[in-house]
């Protein structure tokens, strides 16, 4: 292992030998949680799985995964933190996307992510500012949501599906289906507690792939996608046109504020497991301006949101190798991923119950994620009326929708997210009952 005191600055570049692997271990430890989004929100547009439309979205998840990463890493005047922060699509804005794709398109999902990128970005100048409206009562309640919000998806996939022919069919729930997913979970968990360094950061990569040998094994493997792909891609502006929905674009701003809120706190964790120092204002603000023009960029050309991995701050933190360069070249392995279809198509060639093994980590992962920063609030009466009634608000018109359904389009949108109203009833709450003693 380097000398880590010799690397705890951003500037200093291990050599070749040490920094490439240590590019791709950035890159295992994150692949996963990246592509599967992309893959969630397709589904819920009702694209074919496996087919073009779905590996272009999975392509412009990696794609624009690496670019975001060299905004953070490289930096374009004051956008970039210039530490080695890996960005990827977040998990945060999946219910919110899912929800409108299927209800309202994929065009007015994506246009709302170029605008939620722009006000992303907007809020690097002021993040310092509004810090205040989302300690970690309303962060950690806003991530449970999501976990809890993503879990029955997971359990869908894991059965064999998530759209309703998929879950009326016979094979639906079936043992197939169950072990492949099953091992999926098995391997990760026993990699991730029973091994150490690159395997244990790719736990769940590793675990995708052994499903994915036990379902070609059980004939649930279809390649011929993969044959017909090209080897190299053009991107394509505004795949999905551009169309306007102020709902759409409320609800992923809301998303966007706490996607910002998490990326401070992980430039800020950067800092400290790296270099043992806070981050500066300016880094704070480089990380935020690149989260937004990230997102904004990506969304044009079909990608989702992006943001900061907390699993690579871990990484961080492990090898005590705080260069900038080493994740730039990560960034790197994934925009040339991006440019190659043939990837993308392999990716979508991955049988649903595989996925749905993966995605029941991944979910419950940011579920016990919310329930970590929650671990940091006192639990009196205040407080635990306040989690109570915002999940009861946020989960329950999620999933009764029809309670809702004489407001107009733009509320309905907002109040059936789960997201967004989980996030207004903590924060209202949060401002206007008393703290208690």
């Amino acid at each position: 292992m380097a000398d880590t005191q010799t690397y705890s600055d951003p500037n200093v570049t291990p050599p070749l030998n040490q920094a490439i692997p240590l590019g791709f271990q950035h890159v295992l430890a994150m692949f996963a949680s990246n592509v599967t989004p992309s893959i969630i929100v397709a589904g819920a547009a009702g694209l074919a799985f496996g087919g073009a439309e779905q590996i272009y979205l999975i392509q412009m998840a990696m794609l624009f995964a690496g670019i975001a990463t060299l905004f953070q890493t490289v930096g374009v005047g004051p956008v970039g933190a210039r530490l080695p922060i890996m960005q990827g699509t977040s998990f945060a804005f999946v219910g919110v996307l899912a929800g409108i794709a299927a209800t309202q398109g994929l065009g007015v999902a994506l246009t709302a992510c170029i605008i939620g990128g722009i006000i992303h970005f907007l809020l690097g100048s002021v993040i310092g500012n509004l810090r205040w409206l989302f300690p970690p009562l309303v962060t950690g309640l806003v991530i449970l949501a999501i976990g809890l919000y993503l879990i029955p998806v997971a359990i869908k996939y894991a059965a064999g599906g998530a759209a309703q022919f998929q879950m009326e069919a016979e094979s639906f729930g079936s043992l197939k289906h169950w072990s492949v997913a099953l091992t999926v979970v098995v391997v990760a968990l026993v990699l991730k507690f029973f091994t150490k360094g690159i395997l244990s950061s790719a736990a769940i990569l590793v675990g995708l792939l052994a499903g994915y040998a036990l379902a070609f094994f059980l004939g649930m493997v279809n390649f011929g996608a993969v044959a017909n792909a090209s080897w190299i891609t053009g991107i394509k502006p505004l795949p999905y046109g551009f169309e306007f929905s102020i709902g759409a674009v409320i609800a992923v701003t809301l998303v966007s504020i706490v996607s910002a809120i998490e990326t401070v706190g992980d430039a800020s964790a950067t800092a400290k497991a790296g270099a043992g120092r806070d981050a500066t204002d300016a880094e704070i603000q480089g990380a935020t301006y690149a989260d937004g023009l990230g997102t904004a960029v990506a969304g044009v050309f079909g990608g989702l949101p992006n943001t900061s991995f907390s699993q690579n701050v871990g990484i961080v933190g492990m090898t005590g190798i705080m260069s900038r360069h080493v994740v730039t070249i990560a960034g790197a392995i994934m925009v040339i991923c991006g440019l190659l279809p043939k990837i993308g198509a392999v990716i979508a060639s991955m049988p649903l119950p595989v996925l749905g093994g993966g995605v029941i980590v991944m979910f419950g992962m940011v579920a016990a994620a919310g329930l970590n920063v929650l671990s940091e609030v006192k639990m009196n009466r205040r407080n635990m009326v306040i989690i109570a009634i915002s999940l009861a608000v946020g989960l329950g018109l999620n999933l009764v929708p029809t309670a809702v359904q004489y407001l107009p389009n733009i509320a309905k949108t907002l109040m059936t997210s789960a997201v967004a109203p989980t996030a207004l009833c903590a924060i209202v709450l949060n401002l206007v009952l008393p703290q208690e003693d």
